[in-house]
């Protein structure tokens, strides 16, 4: 019986000088990014080789910029953030929902009209922004309609819309638009011939072969298309700052040029 208990006494003292060790070990959290949904391609590129490199994981939440600003303002645990334009991120700024020193610059982008199809090795013919962009838009949808993202919303449809007011087409046009919740969702209408033209960013029209590009919007016709990237001030998440350095250097600049990205240049960063 002595012995019985003994060996009871000697277990339990054996466990309990385990227990805060057990403790200490926890599976590691994915970095959670909340990032515009035209980043969808490259970044799941750059993210999973970021993983295979380090041993950890991310887990990315495509939306547009509005929408994930919105979340995280009320309180979704998002570590980094990325938008796709600077109105939002100021947005999340202004809460003060930003880890201070984190923000910065980190692609740009460009601006074009597309339609249904495969491209035809350079021979799909270009329509010419010309003074009267209105009347040819109008002639080309055909009573059918323009796909944008939310055009009072989602950066690509600011955009958008700012580019068609600048090129004195907007009136014209504005009666045909279908607006999507995001830019991908935009796109996804020519994709599938619901609509016969749609504006979306350059990389998005570069990531589906079933549309092709038939104008590029002057850049001096918008905003400029800036990607801005911040860590969020409540991230308790180690793993954060290591993604972003990673996607602010040079071994994940490939994935973003690659979609058709232009890396801005990191402050400090040999050229």
């Amino acid at each position: 019986m002595r012995l019985t208990r003994r060996v009871s006494l000697a277990f339990a003292l054996g466990v309990l000088t385990l227990l805060p060790a057990a403790r200490s070990v926890r599976a590691e959290e994915p970095v959670l990014v909340f990032a515009a949904a035209s980043l969808k391609n490259a970044l799941d590129e750059a993210s999973a080789a970021w993983g295979r490199q380090t041993g950890k994981t991310a887990r990315i939440s495509y939306a547009g910029s509005n929408a994930l600003a919105k979340q995280i303002e009320a309180g979704a645990p998002a570590d980094l953030f990325i938008s796709a334009d600077q109105a939002w991120m100021d947005y999340v700024e202004r809460a003060g929902l930003l880890k201070p020193g984190t923000r910065s610059d980190l692609l740009r982008n460009a601006l074009v009209l597309v339609a249904p199809g495969p491209r035809n090795a350079g021979s799909d013919p270009q329509m010419a922004l010309a003074p009267d962009l209105g009347t040819t838009l109008t002639k080309a949808l055909g009573g059918g309609k323009l796909a944008m993202a939310t055009i009072d919303a989602v950066p690509a449809g600011k955009y958008g819309k700012a580019a068609l007011e600048k090129l004195g087409a907007w009136d014209a046009v504005k009666g045909q638009v279908a607006q999507a919740e995001n830019v991908r969702a935009a796109l996804l209408l020519v994709a599938r011939g619901e609509a016969p033209l749609g504006i979306v960013y350059a990389t998005d029209a570069a990531a589906d072969p079933n549309v092709h590009v038939v104008a590029t919007f002057p850049a001096d016709s918008h905003p400029p298309i800036v990607y801005p990237a911040a860590l969020i001030k409540d991230s308790r998440n180690p793993d954060a700052a290591g993604l972003l350095a990673y996607l602010r250097g040079p071994a994940a600049s490939g994935f973003f040029t690659r979609q058709g990205f232009t890396v801005v240049a990191q402050p400090g960063a040999s050229q």
